[in-house]
């Protein structure tokens, strides 16, 4: 969190929109963070986008685009790998912005399988809000335990490796 995954997702967009290319923007039902018909950058950026609960959602509305952005790929089940791979070999250029790690430091599914099937992988690092260093890890600030807690700045930090606490 807080790298700017959101924030170069919108970027390659808005890049897309202005070659004139068609774009369809994705994100998950469940991220209802700033807006519920955007994807939001913690820096405010935004664009309009596609809420879905299931990623096979996609397949449907996805029409005649050219570009596919899906925002908060780990927030989707499994299936989003398939989803993701039969765009490609339609020939659609497929973006996709998502925690590879989760607040245990542990591979956050189904990033792990995007990655492995992604020609491209950009990794963007935070800043580690205890000591300065390039943060990869997401600090949960609190006792809550489940896996997925939507939220931002009240419920996680950005850490590096060495000030990341294990609960």
């Amino acid at each position: 969190m807080f790298s700017g995954k959101t924030e170069e997702l919108i970027r390659r967009l808005r890049r897309a929109q202005i070659a004139k290319q068609k774009v369809a923007i994705f994100k998950p039902k469940v991220d209802t963070r700033y807006n519920a018909e955007y994807i939001t950058s913690h820096s405010e950026q935004s664009l309009i986008a596609q809420v879905v609960e299931d990623a096979n959602e996609i397949l449907e509305l996805v029409n005649d685009a050219q570009v596919v952005g899906i925002d908060e790929g780990q927030f989707f089940k499994p299936n989003i790998v398939d989803v993701c791979n039969h765009l490609a070999n339609k020939g659609k250029r497929v973006i996709v912005a998502g925690l590879d790690q989760d607040y245990t430091g542990k591979p956050f599914e189904p990033m792990p399988q995007l990655l492995a099937i992604a020609e491209y992988i950009t990794k963007t690092l935070a800043i580690c809000v205890v000591c300065g260093n390039p943060a990869d890890r997401t600090q949960r600030i609190g006792n809550q335990h489940e896996r997925v807690i939507v939220g931002a700045k009240n419920i996680y930090e950005a850490r590096c490796r060495c000030c990341h606490d294990l609960l």
